[in-house]
């Protein structure tokens, strides 16, 4: 399905570090509201994806594998605190760094 695999793109393409919302992955597809779908398409997809970079909007990781998204992101430089990203290197979660004067 070309949905799927525009879906399926966003979520490959994702560098190290950048975590994002399953609602930025729709809206960047093109599937704006679309939440829900992207949640789906990755639990059910075959092909190899960096799923562990997609969290929800308030940086929830994927119940029942939080264990295994906490260790995948923590390798690439993401904070994580109990079951909630707290600052990741780019995406949604990237905090701005402040310059002392």
């Amino acid at each position: 399905m070309r949905r799927d695999e525009e879906i399926l793109a966003v979520v490959s393409a994702l560098e190290p570090g950048e975590v994002v919302s399953y609602g930025d992955v729709a809206a960047t597809a093109g599937w704006p509201g679309r939440a829900r779908l992207v949640g789906r398409i990755l639990a059910t997809t075959q092909r190899e994806v960096p799923w562990w970079r997609v969290v929800t909007s308030v940086g929830r990781l994927v119940p029942g594998g939080e264990a295994e998204q906490r260790r995948l992101l923590v390798a690439e430089g993401v904070k994580v605190a109990g079951d909630r990203v707290r600052s990741a290197p780019a995406g949604r979660f990237s905090r701005p760094r402040r310059t002392r004067l």
